[in-house]
């Protein structure tokens, strides 16, 4: 904003200030924030004048770039303010600034230096008429409507347009198209038309298209077998290019916009019924602005062209739907991953899943029996995962810790210590039951007993722990037995009789021996006395 435009707004604020107009009525009139009003309605003209001249030598952040960015749109003149900004950080230039500053500053700098920003403008051809019963048109479209119960309701609809006659038909379901609602509403359009046409056009929509191919189209599945059967030719819209498809977009926004529009929606057998007569009274019934005539009119005549449908196909929309177990307990739907408990996956296992009111449910293939069922999740690539999930896994840990225990002679200590490492180390406690139950199969049950007793007195709670003491004692306990085993299996040097070493020696009592002791004394002080006369 210059000078002049600022003493022009400033004055018109004031003029209208003083004749009696609020903050609200002057934002409108002006076309500008209730805040800028608030700012110079009550700011006296010498405080503007400061303000104003202050504007004319206060520098921007992008003046220092300005001859670069003048340089730019110059040369790419339909260049836009955020690639502006793009350039300016690849060249780590921006200094921060953001995408408004950067708006404002190119709008400015293009008025300044007359720098038109060029638009490029797609040249449309007027399209001849088709004749009667060669082409009809077909799209969907998408409403969020009231519901009786004040609830706001996502519905789907599919539109036919006859492109000679404009004739429309159109179908609605509570539910995204699934293919075979697809092959469905065609048939329920050709039985109200009472024929086909020999060729339709089509967006590029996953239900129909898998891929161009180059122009041999690759068409989905069911709806490859549907076109073979009924024959007709598909015209297959450009990538991101609907308005091929001119006549049924139009027909999308008619729907919308005249029918569908603050209606209240009951149920659907109701709103199909609604829809059709609105198509008799509205959609078919009156004068279309580009024709000029009654599409239901011109439809008689066109009739008489469409190539006859001799029989309708009716397709079950009630398919089971089937989905891979995948290795980690999971499935895939809707861009999400469902969990399973532990131990559903198999190689090739697939289960059955049945959407009812917004509750995903689970079940075998074989019987059908649910297995776990969730709320729909109407985010993507969300891991939806139930309690009972996470108790199931925790159950295979309780069943292998009992496991171990037994193998430690099945005792309180053992289920104390395998409870405390399980606490120490609950992320690795599957590897730590392993270990020890690997190391203790071959160990006697007086072992693993020693090895309890010191891991819980010495407070080591850990696997390699176990493992070490368990070595240990393990090793003492084996040179006991080989000091045993050596001791019972002494060998004569020479074979004598057996009943020999079995012979037990008499033991007589101590007093005897004491009684000899005194007699041996006796004698040999008498033999002293003789020596000494």
């Amino acid at each position: 904003m210059n000078v002049a435009e600022g003493w022009n707004m400033y004055l018109e604020i004031q003029d209208l200030k003083k004749m009696h107009f609020n903050v609200s009525q002057i934002s409108r009139r002006l076309d500008l924030s209730r805040t800028t009003v608030y700012k110079y309605l009550d700011m006296p003209p010498e405080e503007m004048e400061q303000i104003l001249e202050n504007r004319k030598t206060r520098t921007k952040k992008l003046d220092k770039h300005r001859e670069l960015i003048k340089s730019w749109l110059i040369q790419y003149q339909d260049m836009t303010s955020a690639q502006v900004l793009d350039w300016l950080q690849e060249r780590k230039l921006d200094g921060g600034v953001s995408e408004g500053t950067v708006r404002n500053y190119v709008r400015q700098l293009r008025e300044e230096c007359v720098i038109p920003q060029v638009k490029y403008v797609r040249q449309y051809e007027a399209v001849d008429e088709l004749p009667a019963g060669q082409q009809m048109q077909m799209d969907f479209g998408q409403i969020a409507l009231r519901s009786s119960i004040a609830r706001m309701v996502t519905l789907y609809f599919a539109t036919f347009v006859l492109a000679h006659s404009r004739h429309k038909y159109v179908e609605w379901l509570d539910r995204p198209f699934t293919t075979r609602d697809l092959i469905n509403v065609h048939e329920n359009a050709f039985e109200y038309y009472g024929g086909m046409t020999k060729e339709i056009v089509y967006d590029q929509d996953h239900l129909i298209l898998v891929s161009e191919n180059g122009g041999d189209l690759l068409l989905t599945k069911e709806f490859g077998e549907y076109q073979k059967t009924r024959k007709f030719k598909i015209y297959m819209c450009r990538k991101a290019d609907p308005e091929t498809k001119g006549k049924v977009e139009n027909v999308v926004k008619y729907v919308k916009r005249n029918f569908a529009k603050n209606r209240t929606f009951h149920n659907l057998e109701k709103l199909n019924e609604d829809c059709l007569a609105w198509l008799e009274r509205t959609g078919n019934g009156k004068v279309h602005n580009t024709t000029k005539k009654i599409p239901v009119e011109v439809f008689a005549l066109e009739k008489q062209h469409l190539i006859p449908v001799p029989h309708k196909i009716n397709i079950s929309t009630t398919k089971i739907i089937t989905r891979v177990v995948r290795k980690d307990n999971t499935i895939v739907y809707k861009g999400n991953r469902y969990a399973l408990p532990l131990g559903t996956y198999a190689p090739e296992r697939r289960v059955v899943v049945k959407e009812d009111e917004g509750i995903l449910i689970i079940a075998n293939l074989d019987d059908e029996l649910e297995i776990i069922r969730y709320p729909v999740c109407l985010e993507k690539g969300r891991l939806i995962k139930s309690s009972d999930c996470r108790r199931e896994k925790d159950k295979g840990i309780d069943t292998y810790l009992q496991e171990v225990a037994q193998i430690l002679n099945d005792s309180q200590q053992a289920y104390d210590f395998l409870g405390l490492v399980r606490q120490e180390k609950p992320r690795y406690i599957r590897d730590q039951l392993k270990i020890i139950k690997d190391h203790s199969l071959d160990k006697s049950p007086e072992v693993i007993s020693k090895a309890l007793n010191y891991c819980l007195k010495n407070r080591l709670y850990g696997a390699t722990d176990f493992v070490d003491s368990l070595n240990h004692f393990n090793h003492f306990h084996n040179v006991a037995e080989e000091k045993l085993s050596i001791k019972n299996d002494i060998q004569p040097l020479y074979e004598v009789d057996r009943s020999v070493l079995k012979t037990s020696v008499e033991v007589r009592d101590i007093n005897v021996y004491i009684q000899e002791l005194q007699g041996v004394r006796e004698c040999q002080q008498n033999l002293n006395n003789s020596k000494t006369i």
